[in-house]
């Protein structure tokens, strides 16, 4: 009996020590790929690689005066990142300073909370249809919008139809900038926002109008508008302006764009990180 137990206390020891080093390591990379891909630095990323290829071949060709040019480019590198990432590197060493381990293990986005400010934005942008007034709505998806949350007053509040119409009535202080939705969440009010460049752009589109198109051309982000002058509702995508809609096709939209797409997102990325375990165990 003592035999079968210590057999298994070996079995069990075995399998911890040679799977937990692969689950920590595919975890990281699983969170490198996500901090990447939040904080729109593909370019960056892809930098780096084809800078660590270089340093390699030429090692391999024995390449002295280029290796060495090459090796103290990526010492000064390492220091350029992290000035480069100091914002982020912040927030995440604030999560851990502040005892939030949970932080590195939930999900990217809580479908019920974008669920719910979904339906209050269509609310909010129904009555301020009618009312011809004018509003600006920004919901961020993977592509971090800090640089524009900063122009604005923080709010990070739940999103309400009552906070965001009293948010943009016309004798409100910031009612000329846009609000900024984070996880379903009002992260700021009053932000001010890039404007489209896009010459082909009609002439009857305003600076509200521009500035949603301005924004979905610089990042993923989602915008909804609404009219101060005619009280259309519109969402710009991609750069696309959708103009005109009706509450039912407004609120289908903002469900097509931001709740399907993150699940999709989210499965996929857990079949990537699933895949590559099987990878392990069959090697």
């Amino acid at each position: 009996m003592e035999q079968l137990k210590n057999t298994i206390i070996r079995t069990v020891y075995y399998l911890l020590s040679a799977r937990v080093p692969d689950i920590i390591v595919a975890f990281l990379i699983y969170k490198l790929i996500g901090f990447i891909r939040k904080t729109n630095s593909k370019k960056v990323a892809k930098g780096i690689v084809f800078l660590l290829l270089a340093l390699w071949i030429s090692d391999w060709l024995s390449l002295t005066v280029l290796h060495f040019i090459l090796a103290k480019t990526v010492e000064v590198g390492l220091l350029a990142l992290v000035i480069l990432f100091q914002p982020e590197l912040r927030r995440v060493l604030e999560k851990v300073g502040s005892g939030n381990i949970m932080y590195f293990f939930r999900g990217n986005v809580q479908v019920q909370t974008v669920d719910s400010a979904i339906t209050q934005t269509v609310l909010a942008c129904t009555v301020m249809s009618k009312s011809k007034t004018g509003a600006l709505i920004v919901f961020e998806r993977v592509n971090k919008l800090d640089n524009q949350i900063n122009t604005g007053t923080i709010i990070n509040s739940y999103t309400t139809a009552e906070l965001m119409k009293n948010i943009f009535y016309d004798k409100a202080p910031l009612h000329d900038g846009a609000v900024i939705i984070s996880e379903g969440r009002i992260s700021a009010a009053g932000c001010m926002l890039p404007l489209s460049n896009n010459p082909n752009l009609s002439r009857d589109l305003g600076m509200r109008h521009r500035a949603g198109i301005g924004m979905s051309e610089h990042s993923d982000a989602v915008v909804a508008i609404v009219s101060e002058e005619t009280g259309a509702i519109s969402v710009a995508v991609d750069g696309m302006l959708k103009r005109h809609l009706s509450p039912d096709t407004f609120e289908k939209i903002l469900r097509n764009e931001l709740i399907v797409e993150d699940k999709l997102d989210e499965e996929s990325q857990q079949q990537r990180l699933f895949s590559l375990f099987k990878v392990k165990k069959n090697g």
